[in-house]
């Protein structure tokens, strides 16, 4: 991870996840939620959200464990966006939500090798590529995401970081620190991974 400042969108929204990454437990709950919310198959590799364990040392090199939430980045600058050769992959104007128009994919896999974050995966029952939408049905219900609202930590965070009162904004505003996953490979995500003073 590098870090980064927000950056301004064109967008009516940019919506975004905020993690505080050492507010993560590893409690999977997110991951629970998900799977049952979204029926993603009982499949190891099948999952629109999940939470690495990174083992680590501390400065008197004694073992740690920390806990890394990793999902659909949802980039402004999309490689499986630009992949796709039938357009099932597309970034909505409105707001930058990534989604697959399961009715368009023929399953090419093009947009699995391209996406950096290794976030989406081949559903057999329905013939397509599936993955994270932040949970579109519920942000149209006022709902937030599954994996945020079940998340019993507050680690997770979503919003309108266009919206400087948004609760995204201000977690951003002020973080002590703030990165994003393989942001070199410029594909401007809008998950963000930062660290606060509590």
């Amino acid at each position: 991870m590098i870090s980064t400042v927000n950056q301004k969108s064109n967008k009516n929204q940019n919506l975004a996840m905020v993690i505080i990454g050492d507010r993560c437990i590893g409690c999977d709950a997110c991951y629970v939620a998900c799977k049952t919310d979204w029926d993603v198959p009982a499949l190891k590799e099948s999952y629109r959200t999940k939470v690495w364990e990174v083992e680590g040392e501390d400065n008197l090199g004694r073992p740690t464990i920390s806990f890394l939430p990793v999902l659909c980045n949802h980039c402004q600058n999309a490689p499986c966006v630009t992949v796709c050769p039938t357009g099932a992959s597309f970034q909505r104007e409105e707001d930058g939500i990534v989604l697959v128009n399961s009715d368009m994919c023929i399953g090419c896999k093009a947009c699995m090798i391209a996406c950096p974050y290794d976030a989406r995966y081949y559903d057999e029952q329905k013939k397509s590529v599936d993955k994270c939408t932040f949970c579109l049905p519920r942000l149209n219900n006022g709902l937030d995401p599954a994996c945020v609202a079940t998340c019993v930590g507050g680690s997770r965070n979503f919003g309108d970081i266009s919206d400087s009162e948004s609760s995204v904004s201000k977690l951003l505003e002020n973080a002590t620190s703030i990165s994003r996953l393989k942001e070199d490979e410029g594909t401007l995500p809008n998950v963000y991974y930062i660290t606060v003073n509590d």
